[in-house]
């Protein structure tokens, strides 16, 4: 269904998505983006809510709600990923497609933003539940999806199996192979080396710079992250490759510190064993709380949006803080932190490396050619790292501006051109 756009819509009540609208309005009026482009960009071209009717395993039926919502193709295809988490709603989700559409603008991608979700607890679903609920959420959204139309890709809650399986129920509905339709899946079906690590390793190259502008070698920098899953892992030991000495990272259950620096490998090895962080024991117990409030170089936010906010803002001592969740500051917690002198790495920059990779993978696709990991990482870094001097740049030229405004700036400049050119602004 279209968008719609009274006042009293689910969008607007939204945090998040209030927060995702302030910010573009903020930036837009900063560095005087057209009106007609923003009026664009503040909605959504498309949402679609759809019923997904589920047979459980005990022949019982369940609705779920899912929802796709396409925010901008000026620049390309719609792009972005698919989350099963209980608390999505179509505010979350339209708030996170047009991030994707600024974050792809950002990186210089020919794509444009997207994102679906489902309101489900995965957790409580078996294995074969959760591939009919998959299917069936894809043969809803059919219509709507292509390798030239809307490229979903894992998120929050799926991950390579939940794209194989998408790409299956496409591909049968279709009548042969698409591999193109989805990305992050499985290489043996289309997906492209290095894929899994991608959001993290970005996060890490965008860290080892904003370690370098502010004068901190990577053997001295200590670092704590929030969020143990798909993106914090991999940072972490990216991070602890390089010799940045990890000395926090917490999960759902707890988290763990040491300040001597906790051994990487050995909790990602606890955590594959045990499922959670709870009880590893060469470290403290700490809360998700009282890591955000630890004295290191860099805390890297890598789970969920909104956990800093004007309320424990003033507690962080981190000298930088990388963005790997989208929206894991608040817009007041974004002046305090400023105010107090953190250098903040934005998520439409810091957590790029996924969606760059992704695009990697669909590009593979199409001209059934594949990269080994080391020219996967290759391109990567040289694009995360040229996107982070472009930001810098950008961000001294116009007085000490704030990386975030600045990312957003360069962004919105390259969508504007792009829809005068189209037609689509004057």
């Amino acid at each position: 269904m279209e968008a719609n756009h009274s006042p009293s819509d689910p969008l607007r009540s939204n945090p998040f998505f209030q927060n995702t609208l302030s910010m573009l309005e903020r930036v837009g009026s900063k560095v005087q983006i057209n009106p007609n482009v923003l009026d664009t960009l503040k909605l959504p071209r498309r949402i679609i809510t759809v019923s997904i009717p589920v047979r459980m395993d005990d022949n019982s039926q369940m609705i779920f709600t899912g929802h796709r919502v396409q925010h901008n193709q000026t620049l390309g295809p719609f792009k972005g990923g698919i989350r099963f988490h209980p608390q999505v709603d179509v505010g979350e989700v339209a708030a996170l497609a047009s991030l994707m559409t600024f974050k792809n603008s950002l990186l210089n991608l020919p794509l444009g933003g997207a994102k679906g979700g489902v309101s489900v607890d995965p957790a409580k679903l078996s294995m074969s539940e959760k591939e009919r609920l998959t299917r069936r959420f894809t043969r809803e959204i059919g219509p709507f999806i292509g390798h030239d139309k809307d490229i979903p890709a894992p998120d929050v809650g799926t991950d390579s199996q939940t794209m194989a399986w998408m790409m299956d129920t496409y591909s049968l509905d279709s009548g042969f192979s698409q591999t193109g339709v989805v990305t992050g899946k499985p290489i043996e079906v289309g997906g492209s080396k290095g894929r899994d690590a991608a959001t993290g390793l970005g996060v890490v190259f965008t860290m080892e710079k904003a370690l370098h502008v502010r004068g901190i070698s990577l053997d001295k920098a200590t670092l704590a992250i929030q969020g143990f899953g798909k993106v914090g892992m991999h940072a972490a030991i990216e991070a602890d490759s390089l010799g940045i000495k990890v000395v926090a990272v917490s999960d759902v259950s707890c988290g763990i510190y040491n300040p001597e620096g906790l051994n990487v490998q050995k909790v990602v090895n606890y955590i594959s064993e045990n499922r959670s962080l709870k009880g590893y024991p060469e470290a403290a117990e700490i809360t998700n709380e009282e890591l955000l409030s630890l004295k290191v170089d860099v805390l890297a936010p890598c789970a969920l949006e909104s956990v800093i906010t004007s309320e424990n803002a003033a507690d962080v001592q981190a000298n930088i803080i990388v963005e790997g969740a989208n929206g894991p500051l608040s817009h007041e917690a974004d002046l305090i932190l400023q105010e107090n002198n953190v250098l903040v790495v934005p998520d439409i920059l810091a957590n790029g490396g996924g969606v760059v990779v992704s695009y990697f993978e669909w590009v593979q696709d199409i001209v059934w050619l594949f990269w080994e990991e080391h020219e996967v990482r290759s391109k990567l870094k040289q694009i995360m790292t040229q996107c982070f001097d472009k930001v810098w740049d950008f961000a001294q030229k116009e007085k000490s501006l704030d990386l975030r405004t600045a990312a957003m700036s360069v962004s919105l400049k390259r969508l504007e051109h792009a829809m005068k050119l189209r037609g689509q602004a004057w």
